[in-house]
């Protein structure tokens, strides 16, 4: 039986979709139709519903789907007994949302492109909303977003959370430390509306019963930033992006009495029982994350009297 055949058949069924299936093979339609065919007369059942406009396995197709993916993790196994253990070949396509792009996702490609030498990545910057929809139909292979993705054949983990912070323009901004009321008086950017950071900020000053002159919401931090560089109110970003935006040396983190709440990232991939690709980026990017934490400094424990 040629596991090519098997292979295609189980990212059909995964997907749900032979247009889709192909996509993610590199492959033609008609090549991944030819391949399904071609299996379903070596096995001598149909595989899939052929008679509905909709996408359905035939009683057959979902019995054969859990033998497909039994045979493509033994093939796996074998690769990883008998291979050499080298470096991934292997195209994977990445989605992010910006906060993540401009907190720690360009070095830690760099670095995966470095152990990975063979790897080749397509990267798409998009918002959560459309990064988990993408997933799910399958034109990503693993995104990192704010909330996870759910669908069957689809993993997530929560990574690290993100700590926001308020931006100024250290010109204009010289206070040791504000209060949310100073933020509100003036112009607020956060991110899109209805974003994790626009919620979490219309429910911070809410429940500080402050009401904002006005909330600005923008898609792209590289537009925050230059409204605030160019003096234009304050802005809600990660610590981590602003840190890495040394060609704003005047941005400034500005100290508040009211901490913004973390901005929560979740890694969401598809499961591929044929190759440990996406198993080593997701543990490469949590060994990544971890390392960019700041250490825990050691004090001595507080005793009662």
């Amino acid at each position: 039986m040629n596991l090519r055949f098997v292979e295609a058949f189980y990212w059909v069924a995964s997907l749900k979709s032979v247009t889709r299936a192909a996509e993610k093979l590199f492959l033609t339609q008609s090549a991944m139709s030819s391949r399904i065919s071609a299996l379903e007369e070596e096995l001598g059942v149909l595989l899939l519903d052929r008679r509905d406009k909709h996408f359905k396995l035939t009683v057959a197709g979902t019995r054969f789907l859990t033998y497909a993916k039994r045979m493509l993790e033994l093939q796996r196994q074998l690769k990883a007994e008998m291979g050499s253990g080298g470096p991934l070949e292997v195209s994977m396509r990445v989605g992010a949302i910006e906060s993540v792009l401009h907190s720690w996702l360009i070095p830690w490609v760099e670095q995966l492109r470095k152990d990975n030498p063979l790897l080749e990545l397509e990267l798409t910057v998009e918002p959560t909303p459309v990064l988990l929809d993408q997933i799910r139909r399958g034109t990503l292979d693993a995104v990192f977003a704010a909330l996870p993705a759910s669908a069957d054949g689809i993993r997530s983990q929560a990574l690290a959370p993100m700590e926001m912070v308020f931006v100024g323009n250290a010109k204009l901004h010289r206070k040791r430390k504000y209060t949310l009321q100073d933020f509100a008086d003036t112009d607020i950017l956060t991110f899109q509306r209805g974003s994790q950071p626009h919620v979490y900020l219309l429910d911070t000053l809410r429940s500080a019963q402050v009401e904002p002159r006005c909330v600005h919401t923008i898609s792209s931090i590289s537009a925050m930033v230059q409204l605030v560089q160019g003096g234009f109110g304050v802005a809600t970003l990660p610590r981590l992006a602003v840190q890495r935006m040394l060609a704003f040396p005047d941005l400034r983190a500005l100290a508040c009495d009211t901490a913004l709440r973390p901005l929560p990232i979740h890694v969401s991939y598809r499961e591929d029982p044929s190759s440990p690709a996406m198993e080593a980026v997701v543990r490469s990017a949590l060994g990544f994350i971890d390392a960019q934490q700041p250490p825990v400094k050691a004090g001595k424990a507080k005793t009662s009297a």
